[in-house]
């Protein structure tokens, strides 16, 4: 393969489209290799399952962008200062003050709320007569437990939607707006809200997060901005496209969809099978070489950029059988859709829960539902974090 001559297609709109046969052909070919990213810079691109297993869990691979150049990245300090951008020991202090709000106990325990609130939305799909999966219900759903964890007016998601898809996406989508804008709009709300926190604590994370900032060994202020932009991106961006992605994957495969509503208990597998085969998330964040040496064979250069194509490793074929085929009762999937190491999505549980009741309840009421539009049509997310569509337009059986 020309790899050169590959490289070029990278990125594109067909590639973000249906990255896959790209993914194959790179993986074949060089599975650690040097390219130019949208945003200009050179770095490495992972694509192989063995070596992204390595790289993130390699430790001379930092986080900390400071640590190599001073300051941060494109005056992103006040979203970048939690555990997704640092490393030990800061990360495990701040990963241990999130944890609490993401224990087993504590997920099951929001087991009857999702269920609510998934049956709401429902309800609601239910008296309309034009359906947009993604904004009726693949949104709503997790911004709504992520905004209840944290102690979030509900009535503030469709904010938070535009600003998290501005910071993902690298585009504020509306004319005349910049995504700096957006950012600031988001500063601003995140500091009139800590304010009111401050002057009246309840029994949810912000409370316990302020509380914990105010200890001052614990929780810088800034500390404080970047672990609730994470959760609330994080908490949300994941999950919509989890449902979003594997509803289309069901749609597309019609005798899997059959076969799980002849075989409910298969739900588990099948949204472990749509995380390996289409996952929502379709880079890891960025990382650095913090020293020269080598990787896979590679010379890594100190401050050098390193980025996990997680999809491609979950279609490596040394690692799965028939990759490419869309399997609900396939086995044990080791798969890499949020990530591994340290940096593992510490909301993964939460993410899988969500993702079982919301298609459960979804084909149990709705099984019939069928796209508006051909496949074709889709408009996919722009950015190098998530994967998945702006819309899902679908209707209901005609009576």
């Amino acid at each position: 393969m020309d790899v050169d001559k590959y490289s070029r297609q990278l990125f594109t709109e067909t590639f973000v489209e249906n990255p896959y046969p790209y993914y194959a052909q790179l993986r074949a070919g060089d599975p650690v290799y040097k390219t130019r990213f949208p945003d200009g810079q050179q770095g490495w691109l992972i694509t192989g399952y063995e070596e992204a297993v390595e790289a993130l869990k390699e430790p001379r691979f930092i986080k900390d962008f400071s640590k190599l150049y001073g300051g941060s990245m494109d005056g992103m300090s006040v979203f970048t200062q939690n555990m997704l951008f640092s490393d030990p020991p800061d990360h495990r202090r701040l990963r241990g003050l999130a944890q609490k709000a993401f224990t087993p106990r504590v997920i099951e325990g929001m087991k009857e709320r999702i269920e609510e609130i998934t049956d709401q939305l429902l309800d609601e799909m239910e008296q309309k007569k034009e359906i947009n999966l993604i904004d009726d219900f693949a949104f709503p759903l997790p911004i709504i437990v992520i905004c209840e964890i944290l102690g979030v007016p509900s009535e503030d998601r469709d904010k938070f939607r535009i600003w998290s898809n501005s910071l993902i996406e690298g585009s504020s989508g509306e004319p005349g707006v910049s995504v700096y804008q957006h950012m600031n709009d988001f500063i601003r709300y995140l500091g009139e809200w800590f304010s009111r926190t401050r002057l009246e604590t309840k029994d949810d994370l912000i409370s316990k997060l302020i509380e914990a900032e105010e200890e001052g060994d614990r929780l810088t202020e800034k500390e404080l901005y970047g672990l609730v932009t994470l959760l609330i991106i994080a908490g949300h961006e994941t999950t919509v496209n989890l449902i979003g992605n594997t509803f289309l994957n069901l749609l597309k495969h019609p005798e899997q969809k059959e076969l799980l509503r002849k075989k409910p208990e298969l739900i588990g597998q099948a949204i472990e099978e749509s995380l390996r085969f289409d996952g929502p998330v379709e880079f890891s964040t960025s990382r650095w070489a913090g020293e020269n040496f080598q990787f896979a064979g590679k010379e890594i250069s100190r401050g050098e950029l390193v980025v996990v194509a997680l999809n491609a490793a979950n279609r490596d074929p040394d690692q799965f059988d028939d990759p490419e085929v869309f399997e609900i009762s396939r086995e044990k999937s080791p798969h890499l859709a949020f990530g591994t190491g340290i940096h593992h999505c510490l909301g993964a549980p939460l993410a899988r829960l969500e993702g079982k009741i919301a298609i459960r309840r979804l084909l149990d009421r709705f099984p019939d539902l069928k796209l508006r539009i051909p496949e074709s049509e889709l408009k996919w997310r722009q950015g190098m974090i998530v994967r998945g569509v702006k819309e899902i337009p679908v209707m209901k059986r005609q009576s």
